[in-house]
């Protein structure tokens, strides 16, 4: 069976492609422009073309009795290539599918949130990986320790699944433990309201196993619908919860805590090697899910210490020590209003008394419309905001919806209205002391511009 990917760039499906040809399947697949993933995945063997046109097909991918086809729901359904397919009898099934067929032979535990996902299961699966069990995992980040976003051990029965809620991918999921990160409102495009997103995560946490667990931040919405013999546990950075950090400590460029657990269990002195805020949550989650699947005390802590974050999550392209009064380069993926909120807090906690820039650039028109107060509150914490036009993914402009409907909001704090081709003279042509890029655009790919300029 030989598979083709449409949509192949996205994260998401970048791990299935390098998760199949390492199984020996035949893969081609295509995508809307080159990117440095997709240049990975074509040294490793994957046939892409970045034409949307069926004479790109290649040939051994044409016989619908011997070609699988897995898109993403970005790419839209008037694609040539995904139109060849689908009026030509070949198996067309979205990516979500191929990773519940996965989780029904796995051990799966999947974790789900509007925010904390991508960090939270990159630090399971480093922690899982190097115990005797080990995991394959497949992340919506690319991890930076094994620089993939899939780590891959064919003797596991444990995978790791960052468990998408858009367009309610994790229906198509099966998990053994699944973890709730957060249910803060998001994708209302398909889920209507607020009501409507939490019955998702309702359903999500309806499939897990029987006999199996179900881990959850404290205070969420969420009613979980469990099937009989599923036990519930909650957990959070501060003292609530199941699972919860005590004594947490700042200082040094580090963050320490104690893990305190079910039946008095205690591990002092734990420090998530990416050292923000937010991260004492997501550590105390993937270290009760690695616990829960077999980790051992040691395994927990050297996983946690030596994790050095996903790409593109709170990420650090410069740490202002190349020369005197060098700037400070963040970037975060942060693209709802609670994360955006928490990015700031975490840089102004790190560097008190530093004026902090923030690039922020829209994603999605109906995100923007939806939370546009939100958003423009959480980024009235930066001391300057700056922001390109919003990039539309898969979506076609709302009229009166632009930038400026969050720009207008914002107070407090200096802002500026940016075009994207404008922006790197913008900054060759101010001072910084911290910049931070934030969103889940494609802001990213002018990071190392913006780094060479500022250093």
């Amino acid at each position: 069976m030989n598979i083709y990917f449409v949509g192949a760039g996205g994260i998401g499906m970048a791990n299935l492609v390098r998760y199949y040809m390492r199984h020996g399947v035949a893969v081609a697949g295509y995508d809307r422009t080159p990117s440095q993933l997709t240049d990975e995945l074509k040294r490793e063997g994957a046939l892409l073309t970045f034409k949307a046109d069926e004479t790109e097909i290649p040939a051994g991918f044409r016989n619908p009795a011997e070609t699988l086809v897995v898109y993403t729901p970005a790419v839209p359904e008037s694609n040539p290539i995904l139109r060849y397919f689908r009026d030509n009898g070949f198996e067309v099934v979205k990516r979500a599918e191929l990773l519940g067929r996965i989780t029904r032979d796995t051990d799966a535990i999947c974790v789900a949130g509007s925010h904390g996902k991508t960090t939270t299961s990159s630090m399971i699966a480093n922690i899982l990986r190097d115990t005797p069990g080990g995991c394959t995992a497949f992340l919506g980040g690319i991890l930076r320790n094994t620089d993939s976003n899939l780590v891959l051990d064919e003797k596991s029965r444990i995978s790791v699944i960052e468990a998408d809620e858009y367009d309610r991918s994790f229906h198509r999921l099966h998990p053994w433990i699944a973890v709730v990160t957060s249910t803060d409102p998001d994708h209302l495009d398909i889920y209507g309201d607020e009501a409507g997103y939490l019955e998702g995560f309702a359903v999500f946490t309806s499939l897990i196993r029987p006999g199996g667990r179900l881990l959850m931040h404290t205070g969420l919405k969420l009613a979980p619908r469990v099937a009989e013999g599923v036990s519930i546990s909650t957990y959070s950075g501060g003292p609530e919860g199941d699972w919860h950090a005590e004594d947490v400590r700042f200082g040094e460029g580090k963050i320490t805590f104690t893990l305190a657990g079910p039946d008095g269990l205690r591990i002092e002195n734990l420090s998530p090697g990416v050292p923000v805020e937010i991260n004492v949550d997501n550590a105390v989650a993937a270290a009760a899910a690695a616990i829960m699947a077999g980790a051992g005390e040691q395994e927990v802590r050297r996983g946690l210490a030596e994790f050095r974050g996903a790409r593109r999550r709170f990420e650090i392209w410069l740490d202002g020590t190349q020369k005197k009064g060098s700037a400070i380069l963040i970037d975060d993926y942060a693209h709802s209003p609670n994360e955006v909120r928490a990015s700031i807090r975490s840089v102004k906690k790190l560097y008190p008394g530093k004026r902090l820039t923030v690039i922020f650039q829209p994603h999605l028109y109906t995100r923007t419309r939806d939370f546009a107060p939100e958003f423009a509150d959480a980024l009235s914490e930066a001391d300057h905001v700056i922001m390109p036009e919003i990039y539309p993914a898969r979506e076609l402009p709302i009229p009166g919806i632009s930038s400026m409907t969050i720009l207008d909001k914002v107070k407090n704090a200096e802002k500026t209205f940016c075009e994207r081709k404008d922006l790197l003279n913008l900054i060759k042509n101010s001072n910084f002391e911290v910049l931070m890029t934030l969103g889940a655009a494609d802001i990213d790919r002018l990071l190392p511009e913006i780094r060479d300029i500022l250093s």
